[in-house]
């Protein structure tokens, strides 16, 4: 009989610290040629808001770091399944920058933050394998992918998959893409399930475009190279990466959803990163052009307005507030398809089909 993938928890924690919009006018942003933008705070911040849709963004405690959030993501995946956590095969915490502290640029990777989570949890259990997964924005996706690949072997049962990272501590405050950046952590917990039905994980796709967009998401100084005259910082070539995932997001969704069998009128949610929110709609739009057919009204949920982008965290924490009915409009249910993608740095993108058993 099949051996196949079901998600049997989800968890996620949202960091207490509220950050509108409006908290940013007294900043100074400066350009990539090192001079300071004309335009007064108020236009900036203007545009940005009708570009992404973020009014606001979570940014966590100074006492937190990201392996921390995890942790707080795990425990609250764990209430949710019911599960004994020493039953837990493997645990991957998928990340980009590690544990970086308030008020540092310095990342701290050693050891793994899934051993650091594992630690936290109290898990004994030697057999728990726990590893860290960098691969961009789509990192948690990928650790799901991983996951499902274990368990269809047979080589794990049960397996936890955390996305957290805290962006706002690697994000250049003179550089306009920090308003972008939030903190975050979500997790779920799948388990190998034998039976003949389609149901968890139908199908997924991988592609990396390394070759020619392996730059658009680099480390580097500050725009306002006299304040900070060492630290480095995220950097992002915005328009590009907007043309990117315009052009190759919503084809790998359709190679996944051609390798599950599924069309997309039988597709009742998709969860697409939540980096932009034009581009996400953009990339709706897209996908549904592909079949000739346009999106129902509450197909993709959106947390971008009020949770800003949190890299890898964003679509579990979507798919967790969605689960457990925290989204008002959206619900999942038994039997239910639906689609998980992100686009990020590599430039890597994937997606996977899921039907809720």
């Amino acid at each position: 009989m099949p051996v196949r993938s079901v998600i049997v928890g989800t968890g996620s924690v949202i960091p207490p610290r509220r950050v509108p919009n409006s908290d940013m006018l007294d900043r100074e942003f400066w350009g990539p040629d090192g001079k300071k933008i004309a335009k007064s705070n108020e236009q900036i911040l203007e545009q940005f808001e009708s570009i992404t849709g973020i009014k606001e963004r979570r940014y966590a405690d100074d006492s937190q770091v990201t392996s921390d959030l995890a942790a707080l993501a795990a425990a609250d995946a764990l209430d949710s399944s019911g599960i004994d956590r020493e039953t837990l095969d493997t645990l991957i915490v998928a990340h980009n920058f590690g544990d970086v502290r308030a008020g540092t640029r310095h990342s701290d990777l050693v050891p793994a933050l899934a051993a650091r989570v594992k630690a936290q949890l109290k898990i004994e259990n030697p057999a728990t394998a726990a590893f860290d997964i960098v691969f961009g924005c789509p990192g948690w996706l990928q650790g799901v992918i991983v996951s499902d690949a274990m368990i269809r072997a047979g080589d794990t049962r049960r397996a936890m998959v955390i996305g957290a990272d805290t962006l706002s501590r690697i994000s250049d405050p003179h550089d306009r893409d920090s308003l972008i950046y939030a903190d975050g952590a979500g997790a779920v917990i799948l388990e190998a399930r034998e039976t003949e039905a389609p149901v968890g994980i139908l199908a997924h796709a991988v592609r990396s475009d390394s070759l020619d967009h392996s730059t658009m998401l680099v480390m580097g100084p500050s725009y306002n190279e006299e304040v900070f005259l060492e630290a480095i910082f995220l950097k992002m070539e915005g328009r590009k990466l907007y043309k990117y995932a315009l052009q190759r997001v919503a084809g790998a969704i359709k190679q996944c959803l051609d390798k599950a069998g599924v069309g997309i009128s039988v597709v009742d949610k998709v969860f697409i990163h939540q980096a932009n929110g034009k581009m996400d709609e953009a990339i709706l739009d897209a996908l549904y052009d592909l079949y000739d057919a346009a999106p129902p009204d509450d197909v993709m949920p959106m947390s971008i307005s009020w949770l800003g982008n949190s890299s890898v965290a964003t679509v579990p924490t979507l798919l967790d507030l969605v689960t457990k009915g925290k989204m008002a409009g959206h619900q999942l249910r038994s039997g239910d398809t639906i689609v998980l993608a992100s686009v990020g740095a590599g430039m890597n993108i994937n997606a996977a089909v899921y039907r809720a058993p």
